[in-house]
């Protein structure tokens, strides 16, 4: 499975913001839409992420004072990415390595998704789920034997 596909499944919405923009609008904003991230976007490229990691850490850093932060201030300047061909298979250990929940999907210089920890976790459970369904398809139409035990392989 690619990145590509769990793009399809959960479709085009982004939410962005600008890295001149105060931290406060980016945290209303998240708090809004229910949302753990904001792609940063400046000139129409890929400026950082923000996700509610740095946001806590900013708020614990400045003893929960937020007002003179902007976005640029505490955003992920250089974000993990990837394409939206590359397989779940690589996309996993990079998240799992460098602790991100959420990763921008870019192909070129175009921003084509986020996808989140979470999303990755589900496309897996959900492929899995998928291919128990079909062994125990599989299983249940498994050919009979005969009284003596003898399994017909005649096709």
């Amino acid at each position: 499975m690619k990145v590509i596909d769990i793009l399809r499944v959960k479709g085009g919405t982004l939410y962005t913001v600008s890295p001149n923009e105060t931290l406060v609008h980016a945290i209303e904003t998240m708090s809004q839409f229910d949302i753990g991230s904001l792609v940063v976007m400046e000139g129409g490229t890929l400026a950082g992420m923000l996700t509610f990691r740095e946001v806590i850490h900013t708020v614990a850093q400045n003893g929960g004072q937020v007002r003179e932060c902007s976005v640029r201030d505490v955003m992920d300047a250089s974000p993990t990415a990837c394409s939206p061909d590359t397989e779940l298979e690589q996309v996993r250990p990079m998240m799992l390595e460098k602790h991100t929940r959420y990763m921008p999907v870019m192909d070129g210089k175009m921003l084509m998704g986020v996808i989140s920890f979470y999303d990755v976790a589900k496309a897996v459970v959900d492929a899995q789920n998928f291919e128990n369904k079909l062994l125990k398809a599989y299983i249940r139409d498994w050919p009979k034997a005969d009284e003596d035990g003898n399994i017909d392989t005649a096709i």
